[in-house]
């Protein structure tokens, strides 16, 4: 049975990850973009990074320019735009499709795992896919979700605290 820690994805550096470097930790991966009205969402982002990481959470940015042009940067101006602009220092990715025949793998896998009523396609930039320590998909948040709520939901669902 295929699960998260399956997959390899390139870091914006270009070194190549494994999924399972992340196991045992809750990932939030986060298809993203630039110059996207939720982009700001890149501060909370990084504020749930910094108030979780030491409890074994982490997020995976994995920019996208598939929806209305995003996403237009090189990958060293995708990283410096996001360290500058909102001190992000969890891992950027290399840009990627999440949707159409050229998607990504872990995009496929994730929608499969985490498919919306209406489909399977990712619908915007910003989709957050929950990963639980056990390397399965919990939960997909719609774009509009934003960091604060999904902390909420770690905090209510306690999430944090399960051991898998």
């Amino acid at each position: 049975m295929i699960n998260f820690y399956d997959f390899i994805a390139e870091a914006a550096n270009g070194q190549v990850l494994n999924m399972s470097d992340y196991r045992d930790k809750v990932v939030l991966v986060v298809n993203t973009a630039s110059k996207c009205g939720f982009t700001k969402q890149y501060a909370g982002l990084e504020k749930l990074y910094q108030d979780y990481n030491n409890q074994g959470f982490i997020i995976l940015a994995f920019p996208c320019n598939q929806f209305a042009g995003q996403e237009p940067g090189s990958e060293e101006e995708i990283v410096s735009f996001c360290k500058l602009n909102y001190g992000v220092s969890f891992p950027i990715f290399k840009k990627i499709k999440v949707n159409g025949s050229e998607a990504h793998p872990l995009f496929v896998y994730l929608k499969k795992e985490l498919s919306e009523i209406l489909g399977g396609r990712v619908k915007w930039n910003f989709t957050k896919f929950l990963i639980d320590r056990s390397g399965k998909p919990l939960k997909r948040f719609a774009p509009m979700v934003t960091p604060e709520e999904i902390e909420e939901y770690l905090v209510d669902n306690k999430i944090l605290d399960k051991i898998n």
